[in-house]
């Protein structure tokens, strides 16, 4: 029998690379790996990389500066470099980082058993091509472990919109959407393993266009419906969507589909027309706006979270508290906001950039109000009723933390509480990043 080997898989980065990395473990578990939480004791180390924030590159040579040590006593332990950054620059860390014996990209990790085992024989692989077959059809099938209550269920991947800072479409290339089938045998299989929730990941999620079972291309709010008649399955989700692809039949199942939870991350960016213009988003402040109030309409109680870049090249003061007004008008659950950082390749990268200062002052203002927006609709939840999917124990002893309908961490004290139990909560306090509640 051969002997296990050791994997540690460091994610960086989005929800898609989470899903990502998994399926890498289970790729190379038919190599003979099992995953290991510390990279010291590893025999393969992998980097699965994220190429949206400032300096994503820098970060993973200092990262494999540090592992360095660990090459040097252990000279057969594999090191290789996934994702966007591999994708981006995976010939030129093979050049900097000998060190590194495989780099592959977002689009070919179904390849990585047969890179491992050339790398195994003292080759360097890279592989960032855009295949033509389906990555995840050519997967090996998941292990039938028990998994936790929630899961991720990647449906669409890559874009095709060309925002003016946005590396996704190079990385990830143009958008692609899994059939309806797979997906379906996918969720099903994570349900008898014991989820109750899965939130479907894309670049644009609300993009999806698979092929459906009828013959037909599928939108996102079809397949919602149909994962909905799942037995087991309790929760959906869904992120990241665009503006643009926020359909009638989605909005739709938002007000009625008893399973797609009041939840919706929707990205503006930025509240400025000009800003929006050069962004290359496609869509405007008071298009957004009108799409806001009848989504509210369908449905009332939803929470919305959004992302917001200051500090855009060419971004006037005037342009900010555009931005400023749009965040106080709809009243974010939830949002996300960073100082713009240029991506080489981008059309933004090779604009006037603003005052790195002036940048960090509107950064600074723009989050304390998204911290008032976040404290005001905790505390208004105080008093209120939810449903509440166990995840795991608390810090405290006895105690149990979960997810609401509106994905705020909320944790009780049980001794009885189980993960996978969904149970209503009336919520009694409000904290920094968390609610507190008692069953019912």
């Amino acid at each position: 029998m051969a002997e296990t080997k050791k994997l540690f898989i460091k994610t960086y980065g989005c929800q898609m690379n989470v899903y990502d990395s998994e399926r890498m473990a289970e790729a190379l578990g038919g190599n003979g790996y099992e995953e290991v939480s510390s990279a010291a004791e590893a025999d393969m180390i992998l980097l699965n990389t994220c190429h949206i924030r400032e300096k994503a590159a820098e970060k993973i040579y200092s990262e494999l500066g540090r592992m360095r040590d660990l090459k040097t006593a252990k000279p057969d332990l594999k090191i290789g470099i996934a994702g966007c950054v591999a994708q981006a620059e995976g010939a030129e860390i093979m050049r900097r980082q000998p060190m590194v014996d495989l780099v592959v990209g977002p689009q070919s990790y179904h390849r990585l058993p047969e890179m491992e085992a050339r790398a195994g024989g003292g080759e360097k692989v890279l592989d960032t091509d855009f295949p033509e077959e389906d990555k995840f059809e050519l997967l090996k099938a998941r292990p039938k472990s028990k998994r936790g209550p929630t899961a991720f269920l990647t449906v669409q991947e890559g874009c095709d919109k060309f925002c003016a800072f946005c590396v996704v479409p190079y990385t990830r290339g143009a958008e692609v959407s899994r059939p309806v089938d797979r997906i379906l045998t996918e969720a099903r299989d994570l349900v008898a393993r014991g989820v109750r929730e899965i939130t479907m990941l894309g670049q644009n999620v609300n993009a999806y266009h698979g092929a459906g079972t009828d013959g037909r291309d599928w939108t996102l709010a079809r397949l919602i419906w149909e994962l909905a008649e799942i037995d087991g399955l309790e929760r959906l989700r869904f992120t990241t969507s665009h503006p643009n692809d926020m359909s009638d039949d989605l909005i739709d199942a938002h007000g009625r589909c008893e399973k797609l939870m009041p939840y919706l991350h929707l990205p503006v960016q930025s509240g400025s027309d000009h800003i929006l213009k050069r962004m290359n988003r496609s869509h405007t402040r008071d298009s957004y706006l009108r799409l806001i109030d009848r989504i509210r309409t369908a449905r009332p109680d939803i929470l919305l979270s959004g992302d917001f870049i200051v500090g855009f090249p060419e971004e006037t003061d005037a342009d900010f508290r555009d931005t400023v007004r749009l965040i106080e008008e709809v009243g974010y659950g939830q949002a996300y906001s960073f100082k713009y950082s240029t991506r080489p390749g981008t059309p933004a990268a090779e604009r006037g950039q603003i005052d790195d200062a002036v940048a960090s002052e509107r950064l600074a203002e723009l989050q304390a109000l998204i911290t008032r927006q976040q404290r005001a609709v905790q505390d208004a939840m105080i008093g209120k009723e939810v449903g509440v999917l166990f995840e795991k124990a608390g810090r405290m002893p006895g105690q149990m933390v979960g997810k609401s309908d509106h994905l705020h961490a909320v944790h009780v004290d049980s001794d009885t509480l189980q993960p996978g139990d969904l149970r209503r909560v009336r919520i009694i306090g409000s904290n920094t990043n968390s609610l507190s509640g008692v069953v019912l």
